[in-house]
């Protein structure tokens, strides 16, 4: 349970991380993409990609040490999240090729494109707060 000041909670690490990754998510992914990633990270292995899913990484470390993750848990966690971020943008670019954002299934991938980031960031919590 949260510690009360004077019978009101304080907002728990748990929010201010998951306010990290979500301010991080939109920098990363509608501020700082560039039209070389959004053009290139759907060629497997392309440096666009790497240096898309390497800001996303970057871009972690604030919530993971709001968290207190220990330097271990930071470094397989990170993997983990450029992995993920990595392949699930790899395969949303190859789907797209040649769909207009007319079509209803690009929105349904995009969504699910973006739950699965989201998801990830659950997933980083949890395993910082309760362990692997």
């Amino acid at each position: 349970m949260a510690p009360v000041i004077e019978g009101t909670p304080i907002v728990a690490p748990i929010l201010w991380a998951m306010f990290a990754f979500q301010i991080k998510h939109f920098v990363c992914d509608f501020v700082l993409q560039t039209q070389f990633q959004i053009r290139n990270k759907g060629t497997y292995g392309h440096f666009a990609g790497f240096a898309h899913a390497g800001t996303h990484v970057l871009g972690s470390v604030p919530a993971l040490l709001i968290l207190g993750a220990t330097p271990a848990t930071m470094a397989i966690l990170l993997l983990a999240e450029f992995v993920i971020h990595y392949h699930v943008d790899w395969y949303k670019a190859r789907f797209d090729q040649g769909r207009g954002e007319q079509d209803n299934l690009y929105w349904i991938v995009f969504g699910i494109d973006q739950l699965v980031h989201q998801l990830t960031y659950v997933a980083m919590i949890y395993f910082v707060e309760y362990g692997f």
